[in-house]
């Protein structure tokens, strides 16, 4: 390196990661809100905004050579279940399906686009088709990955025995059905049609997308739907995220808001509110944003957004000389104490860094440099691990149903998925992963990782922690339910964990358990039954917990089937629970299985072999078991099936 010097920054980058070093741009921008989130007020504002972020990308670079461094749930209490019938559960009344599955989704009550819905007489079944065969992965709803072949097939599902397909509809994709309105996902265009004849499917609209779907929700009747765009640099806003039948919906400058500590920009979400009928779009509202770290999760109350963002580099580098007072004179490091608060761009503080240690280092001898130079290495690395929390923070922007920006807040580390946030009476618990990283297609142990879990008011202040779950590993699976919290970190053994959150500003670890392989998802059986569905070694691994003493979890029973796969690992809306008889269904790769968790012990009651399964649904007493090729419909009283329809010929 020609600046040995430089390894420190080296050091603090590679920890950093490809996050942007960026503290906020300078002077004041006026916003309607003071919660970390500002709106931009002209296209002027926002050029300068990209500017800063597209320099420090590059300035990176060019200081080190050829190093690149830019490189569900309350109803699971009330009923007991989180799939809890609907209706009458006696039988069917007047030819009208008494209880209706519906798709498996995070929050109760708000759904989620997905292959396969129904309204307990019709089934709308999407083919796949995804380019190498792929499904969309956890929480996402298109994302780049765009079908290119198949059909949605329309159903008449119920009674079973006059199963046949209806109509078919020439798109595909992930769905909502509302009413009579079907509203297919499908690529970078949303189609809308009306579904009051099943045989005969009507388009009533369609969308055009500029970019992407991050994110759909359908909750009281309307489509919250999240897109993502690059942004043109050339002029930044105002955005047109889509066009309506040839007419484009217009996000202005002043409704596009911005992290004050901003992250390397290259994207915009977009949230708009769209009415399933019409297709007409409400409101809309934009938020600046990074491709690689946006997570979205909506509760009844607000839509939150996610995105990542480091620390401030001068700060840390101020700090760490501070806690090593003996490496450099007191007169340099009140040097960069003040460049911290110096009224220039981050890029221009990096040089004047820059300056600054190289002149201390240029007035050493040559023994004291080589000294130095080690030195800064190993301290670095003990400073790193002590204060891994000041790098690497996730900021949260809180948007209101009504699509009005309500505030921010930031935690340190980095989350897994959508399931990593939950809001309750008025608080939200997040979980997050602080230290180490995915390095291309692995996991790097290169910083000591642990795991936290913190508690924000609704101002998105921080009012409660638990710190330091499972170091060195990171976080495989989260699922909260009210005033508890479930967490499975692996690295090598699955530490299972309960939290205690009936206090937001004292949670608690209240036991642990620690078992082989690991559970990348975790469903609410009971408030007392946790069911955890992963890995061990190359076989899928279903376990029950036993959660009704916190403080002493058990793994009440396990079963391992052979399968190296199962789509619940891909995505939550692969599951399917039916508590009235205490069963559940999961796809696998050679067929679709039937578990009875009766009496706390897992037991295979039936598998169907020769489908590829991809969904199952029930409608009163009968399972369908949806596969690519056929439907199986099975009695649930007596595990017969009853009917077989192929997919394939029709």
């Amino acid at each position: 390196m020609k600046y040995p010097v430089l390894a420190l920054l080296f050091l603090a980058l590679l920890l950093i990661g490809s996050a942007a070093l960026m503290t906020a741009p300078p002077g004041t921008v006026p916003g309607v809100s003071d919660k970390g989130i500002r709106a931009f007020a002209s296209e002027q504002e926002f050029s300068s905004y990209l500017q800063e972020s597209a320099a420090l990308s590059g300035a990176y670079y060019s200081s080190f050579g050829s190093l690149s461094l830019t490189n569900g749930v309350q109803r699971a209490l009330s009923q007991e279940a989180v799939s809890a019938p609907t209706g009458d559960t006696s039988g069917t009344i007047g030819g009208e399906p008494s209880r209706v599955s519906e798709t498996n989704v995070q929050v109760f009550g708000i759904d989620e686009p997905d292959i396969v819905k129904t309204d307990g007489k019709h089934i709308y079944f999407s083919s796949t088709g995804y380019y190498g065969g792929m499904t969309p992965p956890m929480g996402i709803v298109s994302d780049e990955m765009i079908p290119y072949r198949g059909e949605t097939k329309v159903l008449n599902g119920f009674p079973p025995e006059d199963m046949d397909v209806a109509s078919k509809i020439d798109k595909t994709g992930n769905m909502l059905l509302y009413g009579n309105s079907l509203v297919i996902f499908s690529g970078y265009r949303i189609f809308g049609y009306d579904v009051s004849d099943p045989d005969s499917p009507e388009e009533s609209w369609q969308i055009e997308l500029n970019g992407s779907v991050a994110g759909a929700r359908l909750y009281n009747g309307k489509i919250y739907l999240i897109t993502r765009d690059s942004i043109d640099t050339y002029r930044p806003c105002p955005i047109v995220p889509l066009t309506k039948n040839g007419v484009s919906v217009v996000v202005e400058c002043s409704r596009i808001y911005y992290p004050v500590n901003p992250i390397q920009a290259d994207v915009t979400f977009n949230a708009m509110v769209l009415e399933p009928a019409s297709g007409e779009v409400e409101k809309a509202v934009s938020f600046v944003g990074s491709a690689s770290s946006t997570i979205v999760y909506m509760s009844t109350n607000a839509i939150y957004v996610t995105y990542t963002y480091s620390g401030d580099i001068i700060e840390i580098f101020s700090n760490f000389f501070k806690e090593n007072t003996d490496l450099i004179p007191a007169n340099v490091i009140e040097r960069l104490d003040k460049l911290s608060g110096y009224d220039i761009s981050t890029q221009s503080k990096m040089i004047e860094l820059q300056i600054i240690l190289q002149e201390y280092r240029n007035s050493l001898s040559r023994d004291d440099r080589l000294k130095l130079d080690n030195e800064l290495g190993n301290r670095m690395g003990n400073y790193t691990i002590k204060h891994k929390r000041d790098f690497i923070k996730t900021g949260i922007a809180k948007i209101g149903l009504d699509l009005n920006v309500m505030g921010s807040g930031s935690v340190p580390g980095t989350l897994l998925n959508q399931f990593s946030l939950d809001e309750y009476e008025n608080h939200l618990r997040v979980a997050v992963t602080i230290g180490g990283g995915f390095w291309g297609m692995g996991w790097s142990s290169s910083a000591e990782s642990a795991n936290d879990v913190y508690v924000l008011d609704g101002n998105m202040n921080i009012v409660g922690s638990v710190k330091d779950l499972g170091l060195t590993e990171r976080i495989y699976s989260v699922r909260f339910l009210q005033d508890k919290g479930y967490l499975v970190t692996f690295r090598q053994v699955d530490p299972f964990y309960v939290l205690d959150l009936s206090s937001p500003t004292n949670p608690e670890l209240k036991g642990e358990l620690k078992i082989p392989g690991y559970s990348s998802y975790l469903h609410p059986i009971t408030k007392d039954k946790i069911l955890g569905v992963g890995k061990e070694g190359s076989q899928v691994k279903i376990s029950l917990f036993d959660v009704s003493s916190p403080a002493d979890p058990k793994e009440k029973s396990k079963y391992t089937l052979s399968e190296y796969w199962s789509d619940v690992l891909n995505t939550h809306h692969a599951f399917l629970l039916d508590d009235k008889h205490k069963i559940f269904f999961m796809p696998g790769s050679n067929g679709g299985y039937v578990f009875s968790y009766e009496n706390d012990e897992l037991t295979l009651v039936k598998a169907v072999s020769g489908i590829s399964a991809k969904r199952a649904i029930y409608i009163d007493d009968y399972l369908y078991i949806i596969g690519d090729n056929k439907i199986a419909v099975l009695d649930e009283n007596t595990w017969e099936k009853i009917k077989e329809l192929d997919l394939s010929a029709s």
